[in-house]
């Protein structure tokens, strides 16, 4: 068999994480009074009479509060089936906050066909941060399309890019649920053809990898 040389390592896509602190206020009642009138004329309520209208909560309650093992979140059949010839227990991407950020990472080459799978979760501190960082990425894109019924929000698109006259085709799938984003890249080359697989490959297996990480995401609420 002849020998191919890989494609350029990808360089990491995900962007900076914008994570907004919650904010409370302090909200106060009644007439105001001197420190000798308030000990003179004592009004006989209690603390919770005086601040009827005092929160109960000062921070938004996050639906999640850390990623899920990345390397988990799909099946063996699923990575077996879109990245053939991968080891199925992935290897996790090193990250300065595990609690806030995890990527998974599957690749493989089998035969003359490479495939390539990151699976990435970033939880941050407000559904509101969430769905900034989630538009952030839309505007940074062109093409591709919403995808319906995956979390809150999701959109995917696909391009194809050439180097050394060798095609390789990649989707990307980000979906924001409540706090949290799922971002899926899925690329691949044929190295004996120099073509890539087709936009409809690539994008259902972005799509398909991408529904599998959000429900796992869903199964550590709460």
């Amino acid at each position: 068999m002849r020998s191919f040389p890989l494609p350029i390592a990808l360089t990491a896509r995900l962007s900076p994480v914008v994570v907004l602190a919650a904010a409370g206020w302090a909200l106060s009642s009644g007439p105001l009074a001197t420190p000798e009138a308030s000990e003179d004329k004592p009004t006989g309520k209690t603390a919770s009479q005086q601040s009827p209208t005092a929160p109960s909560e000062t921070q938004a309650v996050k639906t999640y509060a850390a990623s899920p093992e990345p390397c988990a979140s799909l099946s063996a059949k699923t990575v077996k089936s879109l990245v053939p010839g991968a080891k199925t227990a992935g290897k996790e991407i090193p990250s300065t906050d595990s609690d806030l950020r995890r990527t998974c990472s599957w690749n493989a080459l089998k035969g003359y066909d490479y495939r390539w799978l990151d699976v990435s979760f970033e939880v941050l501190a407000s559904d509101e941060a969430a769905e900034k960082s989630y538009d952030g990425r839309l505007a940074e894109k062109s093409g591709g399309g919403a995808v319906p019924g995956l979390g809150d929000a999701a959109y995917s698109v696909v391009n194809l890019t050439t180097e050394d006259k060798q095609d390789t085709r990649e989707g990307v799938v980000v979906a924001r649920a409540a706090n949290a984003l799922v971002i899926v890249t899925y690329n691949g080359s044929d190295f004996e053809s120099k073509k890539a697989p087709s936009t409809e490959e690539i994008n259902k297996g972005a799509i398909k990898a991408a529904k599998e990480a959000v429900a796992a995401l869903q199964k550590t609420q709460g």
